[in-house]
C-alpha cells in the first residue's frame, strides 16, 4: 500500500500511530476531513491479520464517518480508531488510559466512542485521561444505550422513504419484512407495531423471533426466506452485503429500509435497485440516530433536543430522494453528494473568510 498515495488520493488529514509497550496498545487513529468539525468517530478492536489491513480498515471507516457526520447536519468532521488485538482477551485497563492519552495529545482533533470490540466500561477508561470521549456512563453525562435512539431514527427515516414510494409516509396496514430482530430491531418493530404495520421477522437467534411473535404478532421466516415475502417493505437489520446479486431477484419491496450497515455489497447493486424502481433509504443515512444522540453528549446531553435531532432524519431522507431526482442518480450517490455539498459549502466560507481576513490585514500595513 503506497500510504501518502492512498491518502492523498481520498483526500485524508492525518494518521497517527500509537504504542505503549507497557499495555500492549497497538492504535491506529485516522482522521479524514476536519471541516465541519472535530473529527467523531468510535474505537474498534478487533483482530487483523496484519497491521496493513488495520490501517486500510480505520482509513476506510473514518472517510465512512465523515459522510456518516456530515449528511446528519453535525458539525463535526470523520475520524476512526482501530485498535489491534483480541477484545476478548487482550485487553487491560492501562491499554485504555494509555490511549486515553494520545488522544488528549490531539487536542480535540479528534472526539472517540464506544464500537466493534469496546464497551462503555472502556470509553470510562479512556476519559480518566481525556474529555474527547463519548459514550461513558451515565455518570459521566453519557446518554445511555443508543438502540432506542438509532431505532427510532430508522422509524423516522422508513416513513420518509415510504412517503417517496407510497405517497403517504403512514406505515398502517403497511407488510414490513424485518431481517434481524436486535436491539436495534426490537425497538424498531414497537414502533412499527404501534402504527400498525404487520411485520414478518426472522433471525437466526430463535429466542429473539419468538420474542417479536409473542409482543407484535409477527410472522415468522426462515432466514433464506426473507427476502422473498410479499412485503411493501424491507428493513435490513442485521448483516452487511445483504443487497446483492443473489437477493435482489427475489426482492418484491417497493422501498429498503433498515438499520444495518454496508447493506449494498456493492456500488451497482445500488444502480439495479435504482433502475428497478425500489426506494432505497441510505444506510449511513438511516442508521445516523446513534452518532446524533452521541454527539449531543459535547454540549452537555439533552434527550429532548437529541431526539429532535434525530427526528430530523426524516427531513434528511427526503433531501436526499430530492438530490437523487434533480440529477438523475441512485439514493445511494444522492447521500453522497449531500454530504459532499455540505462540506463544500463550510470550506467555501471558511477560505472567504480567511481571504477577508487577509484583506483586512493588508490594508492596514
Amino acid at each position: 500500500m503506497e500510504l501518502f498515495k492512498y491518502m492523498e488520493s481520498h483526500d485524508y488529514e492525518q494518521l497517527v500511530i500509537c504504542q505503549d509497550k507497557t499495555s500492549g496498545l497497538k492504535a491506529i487513529i485516522a482522521i479524514h476531513d476536519t471541516t465541519l468539525g472535530p473529527a467523531l468517530g468510535g474505537t474498534r478492536m478487533w483482530t487483523y491479520a496484519s497491521e496493513e489491513e488495520a490501517i486500510e480498515d480505520a482509513l476506510r471507516l473514518a472517510k465512512g464517518m465523515t459522510y456518516k457526520n456530515a449528511a446528519a447536519g453535525l458539525n463535526l468532521g470523520g475520524g476512526k480508531t482501530v485498535i489491534i488485538g483480541n477484545p476478548k482477551t487482550d485487553k487491560n485497563d492501562e491499554m485504555f488510559r494509555a490511549f486515553g492519552r494520545f488522544i488528549e495529545g490531539l487536542n480535540g482533533r479528534y472526539i472517540t466512542a464506544e464500537d466493534v470490540g469496546t464497551t462503555e466500561e472502556d470509553m470510562d477508561l479512556i476519559h480518566l485521561e481525556t474529555d474527547y470521549v463519548t459514550g461513558v456512563s451515565a455518570e459521566f453525562g453519557s446518554s445511555g444505550n443508543p438502540s432506542p435512539v438509532t431505532a427510532f431514527g430508522v422509524y423516522k427515516g422508513m416513513k420518509a422513504a415510504a412517503k417517496e414510494a407510497f405517497g403517504s409516509d403512514s406505515l398502517e396496514g403497511k407488510v414490513i419484512a424485518v431481517q434481524g430482530v436486535g436491539n436495534v430491531a426490537y425497538t424498531l418493530c414497537e414502533h412499527l407495531h404501534e402504527e400498525g404495520a404487520k411485520l414478518i421477522v426472522t433471525d437466526i437467534n430463535k429466542e429473539a423471533v419468538q420474542r417479536a411473535v409473542d409482543a407484535f404478532g409477527a410472522i415468522a421466516v426462515g432466514t433464506d426466506e426473507i427476502y422473498s415475502q410479499e412485503a411493501d417493505i424491507f428493513a435490513p437489520c442485521a448483516l452487511g452485503a445483504i443487497i446483492n446479486d443473489d437477493t435482489i431477484p427475489q426482492l418484491k419491496a417497493k422501498v429498503i429500509a433498515g438499520s444495518a450497515n454496508n447493506q449494498l455489497k456493492n456500488p451497482e447493486h445500488g444502480d439495479t435497485i435504482h433502475e428497478m424502481g425500489i426506494v432505497y433509504a441510505p444506510d449511513y443515512v438511516i442508521n445516523s440516530g446513534g452518532v446524533i444522540n452521541v454527539a449531543d453528549e459535547l454540549a452537555g446531553y439533552n434527550s429532548e433536543r437529541a431526539l429532535k435531532r434525530v427526528a430530523g432524519i426524516y427531513d434528511t431522507i427526503e433531501k436526499i430522494f430530492a438530490i437523487s431526482k434533480r440529477d438523475n442518480i441512485p439514493s445511494y450517490v444522492a447521500a453522497d453528494r449531500l454530504a459532499e455539498e455540505r462540506i463544500a459549502r463550510v470550506a467555501k466560507s471558511r477560505s472567504q473568510f480567511l481571504q477577508n481576513e487577509k484583506s483586512v490585514l493588508t490594508q492596514k500595513k
